[in-house]
């Protein structure tokens, strides 16, 4: 699958992962032009996870993104329903419980984490309204949830020139870095159809959470969305 106007189905997501696990961090980094350590830190920030809390860090990967919860004491659970990227996380961090699972159906009890976050994985599940959903079970009444996904520019002027680099630059720079590129033509597109800040802070309130509130980052290409569990 290499188009975002094609349902996504899991097992075809997943396949795509796998295809792009060994260098995955390594392309994500040469894309975004470095600027992904700089979210991750906010996102780490936002969470702010606290010692001997559980935080459900889902579409982990290769748990390049659960680093910063484990550094603070917490003890993380990276998901993600790509056994490829589970395999090279496990082999970089053989300590961490990485768990295989679906985020429309996760393999956890209610009300288990104290917080739950995903980065740049939400849009890639199929019934994004349903994972929001999966992850309002499973946080503890009182947790909250973290979402760092990709957005839409607020300045017009830029949103043209990130647009471009999107559909142009940068299936040309994963060919180069990536060892699927035309996985990174579906993930353009699938940034262009997702939906702008206040469309997703509406979905998360109709999935149960409260007091949604987003920041955005680098002009709005990158949003932060947050709730918390009543």
């Amino acid at each position: 699958m290499t188009r975002a106007s094609l349902d996504k189905q899991p097992h075809e997501v997943a396949s795509m992962f796998d295809d792009v696990a060994a260098n995955y961090d390594l392309t994500n980094d040469v894309l975004s032009l470095g600027q992904d350590r700089r979210w991750r830190k906010e996102v780490a920030r936002a969470v702010d996870a606290r010692p001997a809390q559980k935080i459900l860090d889902l579409a982990a990967g290769t748990a390049t993104s659960s680093q910063p919860f484990a550094r603070a004491g917490a003890y993380v659970v990276p998901c993600d329903f790509s056994l490829g990227m589970l395999k090279v996380g496990k082999k970089r961090h053989p300590w961490m419980p990485f768990t295989a699972g679906d985020g429309m159906r996760l393999p956890f009890r209610d009300d288990v984490f104290d917080a739950v976050t995903i980065s740049f994985g939400l849009r890639n599940i199929q019934d994004t309204e349903q994972a929001l959903r999966e992850l309002y079970r499973v946080t503890k009444p009182g947790g909250r949830v973290v979402i760092c996904e990709f957005s839409h520019a607020t300045w017009a002027p830029f949103r043209t020139v990130y647009e471009e680099y999107l559909m142009r630059a940068l299936p040309s720079v994963a060919r180069a870095v990536s060892s699927n590129p035309d996985a990174y033509v579906y993930l353009a597109e699938s940034i262009q159809s997702w939906p702008d800040q206040p469309t997703l802070a509406g979905l998360l309130r109709k999935a149960g959470w409260s007091n949604v509130a987003w920041r955005n980052l680098t002009g709005g290409i990158v949003a932060l969305h947050r709730g918390f569990k009543a």
